[in-house]
């Protein structure tokens, strides 16, 4: 007697309709660009109807953050797990750049990229990813503070070794949309390690020491008119 399958809840169907969703905007994301992506091709490749998509995602600010933001979210599980599945032996700080580097060099970055980029000029995006982005930046410093606990006493080095590392690799990325040279990027990639391990070892040793920003605040402040006055006088958004 063939037995009956479980009925899915209601919050199953509805989480199973969501993820389809927002894996089906990351697709677009990456394959049209932000401009080129519609509310309507998500709808259509995520094989849900426009007022499913509605219900979830108003909007396709809200609708392509929280695309890059579960996609991100997913990333950062599968490299903790790649992290605890590491063979004894291995260097734990070359192992994380090489398992950083698989997942920023995807359609991940260009996704990211692509929703970054039209932020710029968009309010209502930027407001979404400045939150996506705080909540990853925060979510990295606590994996990192978690995963390398021996570096826990040296808070300024734990907290600042993540921002360099994306910033590497966040720039080698860049170039690696444009035009893959695998050779090239193995040689950044190798130099990054032994940057790191150089540093980890001075902040263990007490050689390395974080200077304070020279001139933060004038820098700041000079930023901010740039950006709040345009050419004429007038205050931009």
């Amino acid at each position: 007697m063939r037995r009956r399958r479980r009925r899915r809840s209601q919050q199953e169907r509805t989480e199973d309709t969501r993820g389809k969703i927002l894996d089906a905007a990351v697709d677009c994301l990456f394959l049209y660009g932000y401009s080129g992506t519609t509310t309507t091709q998500i709808a259509k490749r995520a094989k849900v109807s426009r007022g499913a998509q509605l219900h979830h995602f108003p909007s396709k600010a809200e609708l392509v953050s929280s695309a890059v933001e579960h996609l991100i979210q997913r990333r950062m599980v599968e490299f903790r797990e790649a992290f605890d599945a590491l063979p004894e032996g291995i260097d734990s700080g070359d192992a994380a750049i090489d398992i950083l580097w698989g997942m920023v060099s995807g359609r991940t970055f260009g996704a990211w990229l692509e929703v970054t980029v039209a932020a710029r000029t968009d309010r209502e995006l930027a407001l979404h990813v400045d939150e996506v982005t705080a909540r990853f930046n925060d979510g990295v410093r606590v994996l990192f503070r978690q995963l390398f606990p021996e570096l826990q006493e040296h808070h300024g080095f734990i907290d600042i070794v993540p921002d360099y590392v994306f910033a590497v690799l966040d720039g080698l990325a860049l170039h690696h949309l444009r035009q893959e040279q695998p050779g090239r990027e193995q040689l950044v990639l190798i130099t990054l390690k032994q940057f790191i391990r150089t540093a980890v070892q001075a902040a263990k040793s007490g050689e390395f020491i974080l200077p304070a920003p020279v001139g933060a605040g004038s820098l700041a402040v000079e930023k901010k008119d740039a950006a709040t006055s345009g050419p004429s006088g007038t205050t931009l958004p």
